[in-house]
């Protein structure tokens, strides 16, 4: 019988960044980095159990079978970021001369909601001590969202909460994880300006 080795210990702390990445011809990047909340649901199918039972005996078994499709993520942001609504839920953001935001147009009523397909990347620190050592990056491809409902309500800043649906092709892993040294250069500017 072997000796158990210990296994790689890590400390994660905080939600640091939200970096959504679109799938598209010219690929837009929103990075979230306002006290945000990542909520993580896995979505699994379940074929269930056959079993073979004579005379209240059971003979035999085949066990259940479950298939991960995907992950329903829940973003809470403390913080109403439109270019983020615009990749969620379509739309157009119209903007002045100098590239500011002046508005923002969802979809028509009665139209076909054809979200743009995008990878999120959620970033958390390792710590060991009082230092962070490392980030974790989990990314989790072919994400969707939902309509976006903007609330308010007197004396209180809106938090907004967004859903996204994980759904990865056949045979791609439904997240990885990997490990950065920093987190991504985040400039002002159009959602285009992530440098990684």
């Amino acid at each position: 019988m072997s000796n158990p080795k210990s296994g790689t210990e890590m400390a994660t702390i905080d939600c640091c960044m939200i970096v959504v990445t679109t799938e598209e011809e010219s690929p837009r990047s929103v990075a979230i980095t306002s006290g945000t909340k990542l909520g993580v649901e896995p979505q699994i199918e379940t074929a269930d159990a056959v079993k073979l039972i004579i005379k209240g005996v059971l003979k035999a078994q085949k066990p259940e079978k479950k298939t991960i499709t995907g992950h329903i993520l829940t973003l809470t942001d403390n913080l109403t970021i439109l270019e983020l609504i615009e990749v969620l839920q379509g739309g157009t953001l119209v903007k002045d001369e100098q590239g500011n935001i002046t508005g923002y147009t969802p979809p028509n009523t009665g139209e076909k909601f054809e979200p743009v397909k995008f990878t999120l990347d959620a970033y958390s620190a390792v710590m060991r001590g009082a230092n962070i050592v490392q980030y974790e990056k989990a990314s989790y491809p072919g994400c969707v969202g939902d309509p976006v409902g903007l609330n308010s309500e007197d004396d209180v800043f809106r938090a907004n909460e967004y859903t996204i649906n994980s759904l990865p092709s056949d045979g791609q892993p439904p997240y990885t994880l990997s490990f950065v040294d920093t987190l991504p250069v985040v400039s002002s500017g159009p959602a285009s300006a992530l440098e990684t």
